[in-house]
């Protein structure tokens, strides 16, 4: 008995032409695309950070895998990533309280939060250190009306057991030359080269013994009561015993219920700034409004500010970037006047997000020995970690006790 499941796999226009990712790094690794019938313990689909973290965690631990991608390597949702790495959640913890109870919020934000110690331990491990950073974070009160929600959301964290401090308005012009009302602040976030690390894991998933196909487009999923079978567009296929879907903002199309809401987001970068010459501690800011404006520096000495986001709603929102860059710029130098951008790229990209927030991480009984690792919003990577972890954990037979936060019937 199989269940033969039309993958219709068209490509979805992730982003612009030109993320700087691509621009600064290009292709630093060819993959070849598949040419030949296969078999595997573990197909991985998606060759993105989130399909890279999946299978470095699955060779880590002694299971075989091969990932595909119908892209080059990395050139999907990842090349067009801010990668601003915090353990805030899109929902406040205030409000994913209200959604899920107190326990389950809390524990979600710890797993986030450890989730940045585990990229520094696996960059550092993999001598991938010149992809991860670690970084302040600053996120300020938009409105002076969103002083009390932050307040509150001080108060939750400092219960909860965060290091954090609320900041006020002379703090705040002192400290960073911000004219805001209130902040909260932590010293627990980081930034990453999504892109390169992604290419950087995947070399070592593939010196472990496991394979990497490009270029490789899978058009029908074969169910099968002892596992899958991959159909790719030039005729193969790959025989696995589980099937993993890291295919991102594009894996909408493999979940009967619709889980999450598109939009598109705009980010530009700077010429590089005298050094010395953005904010201190070059920490990650972020406000309270939403959409969210967001912003970092680089190891280049570039500033990288983004949001401005629209609803995606059957349309890209690209055409707006000319329009949405100099709005961006306009309200980076409203906060730091004395700050003037030279803009050298911008770029937009497709970004989902889910009712509370959380990502969908694990299985549904309409896809049979398949699992979904679906991270949304801007906690993208640190859920695309918790995902590797859980679904590593479902493949070795392990229990793992922070799956049933994630799963689709939470």
């Amino acid at each position: 008995m199989f269940v033969y499941l039309n993958a219709n796999n068209v490509s979805m226009k992730l982003h612009t032409p030109y993320p700087y990712a691509l621009l600064k790094h290009g292709l630093p690794q060819s993959y070849p695309s598949l040419a030949r019938d296969i078999e595997t313990d573990v197909a991985v689909m998606g060759a993105g950070i989130t399909g890279a973290l999946v299978s470095w965690y699955l060779s880590q631990a002694g299971v075989p895998c091969v990932v595909v991608d119908k892209r080059h390597v990395a050139t999907g949702s990842t090349a067009a990533s801010t990668s601003l790495i915090q353990y805030e959640i899109d929902t406040p913890l205030c409000a994913l309280a209200k959604r899920i109870g107190i326990a389950a919020a809390v524990k979600s934000y710890h797993l986030c939060r450890e989730a940045i110690y585990e990229l520094e331990r696996l960059s550092a491990e993999e001598a991938l250190h010149c992809c991860f950073e670690r970084r302040s974070s600053l996120q300020y009160a938009s409105y002076k009306k969103h002083v009390a929600d932050l307040q509150e959301e001080y108060k939750a964290r400092k219960e909860a057991g965060f290091s954090l401090s609320l900041l006020n308005a002379a703090d705040l012009r002192d400290s960073f030359g911000l004219a805001k009302p209130a902040a909260l602040y932590t010293d627990e976030a980081a930034q990453l080269d999504a892109y390169l690390l992604t290419y950087k894991l995947l070399q070592h998933v593939q010196g472990s013994g496991s394979a990497v196909y490009d270029h490789t487009a899978i058009e029908h999923i074969e169910y099968r009561r002892s596992g899958v079978v991959l159909h790719t567009g030039d005729g193969c296929r790959i025989k696995a015993r589980r099937l993993v879907i890291a295919c991102g903002y594009e894996s909408q199309r493999y979940v009967p219920q619709p889980v999450e809401t598109l939009y598109t987001t705009y980010a530009l970068i700077s010429e590089p700034v005298p050094h010395g010459q953005s904010w201190p501690e070059k920490a990650l800011i972020w406000e309270t409004a939403h959409p969210y404006l967001y912003m970092r520096t680089t190891d280049e000495h570039r500033i990288l500010v983004g949001g401005k986001d629209t609803l995606y709603n059957q349309r890209t929102g690209f055409d707006l970037l000319p329009r949405k860059t100099a709005a961006l710029k306009s309200t980076f130098e409203k906060l730091f006047p004395h700050l003037k951008l030279k803009i050298d790229f911008a770029w937009a990209g497709v970004f989902g997000s889910t009712k509370d927030g959380l990502p969908y991480i694990g299985s549904i009984p309409e896809r049979p020995h398949t699992y979904f690792a679906l991270g949304y919003g801007g906690n993208g990577i640190t859920f695309s970690v918790l995902a590797a972890q859980i679904i590593r954990d479902a493949i070795k037979g392990r229990k793992n006790e922070n799956s049933s936060l994630f799963s689709f019937s939470r």
